[in-house]
């Protein structure tokens, strides 16, 4: 049985503390090594029944339940990060998780996998977000993390382009601060001739390069770890990149925090390919993506919103694109907030469908509320 508070010697010493925790360590171990055992027949019933081993809505609404039963002395907010990695190391014992994302080691993309899915994964960096949706749609990830949007930059165009072409849907998403470093193989401003990183993170730092380094050249790379990964081989450049990728290539952090907001923010979507996985039923606080369009007509956009006010569902985000079909159209990315299975999200979808020209859902998943 766990130690209680009362068990406490009223005036313990820091040894007696240090027993008392590792007695709590061992405890705590051996109830972990239940919780996998448990696991592992829950994962074989599951083979049974050829059902999937990860469901988004379930962990969800664990980790819901455990914030609301929380008394601390431990954060709410500490509650998340350590069931996920409890329960990823619980799902690795059923089947490898392998995860496709934009690598290589030390992308913030990586980070938000890991925040997401825990350590106890197969990681799968690839070169591009396009190869991250090719590895995915052919089988060789069972998911992927890709960047939606940026609080800074907005949305990130290519992820957006490639959900209208590709067959993956979402089914889960997450948010990742985003601290960005300047990073270098010297300790010194002196001598750089070119800062290597993501365009969207050379976005993000405009004002702080403009400032420190007017003169030096802003390379775009396919990351920020491959740019810590050529300053780490040329003394010449640095780079934009996150703690991770400064101990991963051995570089030094010349300047820390230096994204012109200091509440950046990405968020990103997590996707799957829905012969491999089901949609997510309803958590009780969901999302539902969808992209549309609809006829070059007046009036054709207010058309469109009305099914929503009607049966009070409410859109969270709406976005737009160019449908780059030289005639001015648009697609339109919106966010609503609900799932499919409520009836008044069904009502507004179906009759949405019937206005629009294009209609596409793009996943459906719970999100954090706290």
């Amino acid at each position: 049985m766990l130690l209680a508070m009362a068990d406490l010697p009223p005036t313990a010493d820091l040894n007696t503390l240090r027993t008392l925790i590792d007695r709590v360590d061992r405890e705590l171990l051996a109830l972990l090594n239940r919780r996998a055992s448990l696991a592992q027949a829950v994962g074989e019933l599951k083979k049974k029944e050829g059902s999937v081993v990860f469901r988004p809505e379930r962990e969800a609404q664990v980790i819901d339940g455990l914030k609301a039963v929380n008394t601390g002395p431990l954060m709410t907010e500490s509650v998340a990060p350590i069931w996920r990695e409890i329960m990823s190391a619980c799902r690795a014992l059923e089947t490898p998780t392998r995860v496709a994302y934009l690598g290589p080691a030390g992308t913030f993309s990586e980070l938000a996998a890991l925040g997401y899915f825990g350590n106890s994964i197969v990681r799968i960096p690839c070169v591009s977000i396009d190869e991250v949706f090719r590895t995915t749609s052919a089988g060789a990830a069972d998911f992927g993390v890709v960047p939606v949007e940026n609080s800074t930059e907005g949305v990130v165009a290519r992820s957006l382009d490639l959900f209208l072409t590709e067959p993956l849907f979402i089914i889960g998403e997450t948010s990742l601060f985003v601290r960005h470093n300047l990073l270098r193989k010297h300790n010194t401003l002196q001598g750089i001739e070119a800062v290597c990183a993501h365009p969207q993170a050379l976005a993000q730092c405009h004002g702080w390069l403009s400032n420190h380094l007017p003169n030096v050249e802003r390379r775009p790379v396919a990351s920020n770890a491959e740019g810590a990964r050529l300053a780490a081989e040329d003394s010449r450049l640095a780079a934009i990149a996150s703690d991770r990728a400064a101990s991963e290539y051995g570089l030094h952090v010349l300047s820390p925090g230096i994204q012109d907001d200091p509440h950046n923010r990405t968020r990103f979507a997590i996707v799957t390919h829905p012969t491999r996985h089901p949609q997510p039923k309803s958590s009780g606080h969901d999302c539902t993506s969808l992209v549309v369009s609809v006829t070059n007509r007046p009036g054709a956009v207010h058309d469109m919103l009305v099914p929503l006010k009607q049966h009070d569902v409410s859109m969270t985000r709406f976005e737009s694109r160019p449908a780059r079909s030289g005639q001015w159209e648009y697609y339109f990315y919106i966010d609503l907030q609900g799932h499919p299975d409520d009836a008044k999200v069904a009502a507004a979808l179906k009759e949405l469908r019937a206005v629009c020209a294009f209609f596409k859902l793009l996943g459906t998943y719970p999100i954090d509320v706290h």
